[in-house]
C-alpha cells in the first residue's frame, strides 16, 4: 500500500464563480481517488484531503494551476487512509462561519485588514523581546483547547465560530486592546477573518501565526511554547507533534489524563467528550447531561 497523507490548507482570493471551481475541484479529487472536505466561496477555498501521497502531490499541482491558488501553503501530516468516509465538496457564504460574510473583504493578496503574520521563529522572538506583554488568543472552539493550547492562552467560550463576534463585542476582552494579541487556530484559517474581526473592534496590534498551529508544531514540536495535543476534524481527532507531548486533557468522568474525544453514547446528543480508556468502554447513553442547545463546529477547519 502506498504512503498515506493528509493535507490542509486554504486560499483568501475573489472566486467570480464558486460553482465552477467545486466542479472542476470535484473532477480533479474523482479522478485521483481523494477524500476529505473541501469548502468554497466568493472569499476562497479551504479544504483537507486524505490520500495516497502521490495522488495527493497530482493534486497540489494542479490545483496551484488556478491563479488565485498560486500561493497556497499546503500543510501535510501523516494518514492511514481512512480519515475520510467520503468526499464533500461544497459552496458557502463563508469559508469560515463567523456569521458576517459582508464584513470579510478579500483581494488577491487575501484577507484585506487582518493581522500580521508571523513566522513561527518570529512568535518565539515576540515573546522573547515582549514576554508576559503577549497575549495568546484562541481562535478555536473551547473544546478543542482542552486537549492542547499555547500556554497561558486565553480561551474564549465558544462552542462555534458564530459567537466570536459577540463574545468579542461583550467588552470582556476590552482590556487587551492595547496589547500585542497573537491569534492561533488549526492550520490558520479561522485566525485569517478573527484577527480583522478584532482590528474592526478596536484592537490595536493583532498578530496571527502564519500555518497555524499545524506549521508552529512543524518548526517547535513539543519544545516551544506550544503544549499538549491537537485536535483535528477527522478520524484521528488527536494530532501529536512528537513522542513527547503532554497529555493536558481530563477524562470528564474520573479526570484521568487523556486527549481523546469520543462520541456522546445518547444518539440524540452527537457531543464530544474527553474519556480515558476505561470509562470510554463505560460509556453509556443513560449518564448524558450535555446542553444539546448549544451547536458545535462540526466542519473540517484550518
Amino acid at each position: 500500500m502506498e504512503l498515506q497523507k493528509v493535507i490542509l490548507y486554504y486560499a483568501f482570493t475573489p472566486i467570480s464563480d464558486p460553482q465552477a471551481i467545486r466542479l472542476w475541484q470535484k473532477g480533479i479529487c474523482t479522478s485521483l481517488g481523494l477524500k476529505g472536505r473541501i469548502l468554497i466561496s466568493p472569499h476562497g477555498i479551504n479544504g483537507t484531503l486524505g490520500g495516497d501521497m502521490s495522488a495527493l502531490k497530482k493534486y497540489v499541482r494542479a490545483t496551484k494551476e488556478y491563479p488565485g491558488f498560486k500561493k497556497i501553503d499546503f500543510k501535510w501530516s501523516d494518514g492511514k487512509g481512512d480519515e475520510f468516509p467520503r468526499l464533500q465538496i461544497r459552496v458557502r457564504d463563508e469559508l469560515v462561519a463567523f456569521g458576517n460574510p459582508d464584513e470579510l473583504v478579500v483581494d488577491e493578496n487575501g484577507v484585506v485588514g487582518g493581522g500580521i503574520h508571523l513566522r513561527s521563529d518570529q512568535v518565539e522572538k515576540l515573546v522573547e523581546e515582549r514576554g508576559d506583554e503577549v497575549v495568546f488568543f484562541d481562535g478555536r472552539n473551547a473544546f478543542e483547547a482542552k486537549i492542547g493550547k499555547f500556554k497561558n492562552a486565553i480561551v474564549p467560550d465558544v462552542s462555534t465560530t458564530r459567537d466570536f463576534v459577540d463574545e468579542i463585542e461583550s467588552g470582556k476582552y476590552d482590556h487587551l486592546k492595547e496589547k500585542p494579541i497573537v491569534t492561533y487556530c488549526t492550520g490558520g484559517i479561522r485566525c485569517e477573518v478573527l484577527s480583522a474581526v478584532m482590528k474592526n473592534r478596536g484592537f490595536k496590534e493583532v498578530y496571527q501565526i502564519q500555518g497555524g498551529i499545524v506549521g508552529y508544531g512543524r518548526k517547535y514540536g513539543d519544545d516551544g511554547l506550544w503544549e499538549g495535543s491537537l485536535y483535528t476534524f477527522d478520524s484521528r481527532m488527536a494530532l501529536d507533534f512528537s513522542e513527547k507531548t503532554k497529555v493536558i486533557g481530563e477524562c470528564e468522568k474520573c479526570s484521568a489524563p487523556t486527549n481523546m474525544f469520543h462520541n456522546c453514547a445518547n444518539v440524540a446528543c452527537h457531543d464530544l467528550i474527553l474519556l480515558c480508556d476505561e470509562c470510554a468502554k463505560k460509556n453509556d447513553s443513560r449518564s448524558c447531561t450535555h446542553d444539546r442547545s448549544r451547536a458545535r463546529d462540526a466542519e473540517m477547519i484550518g
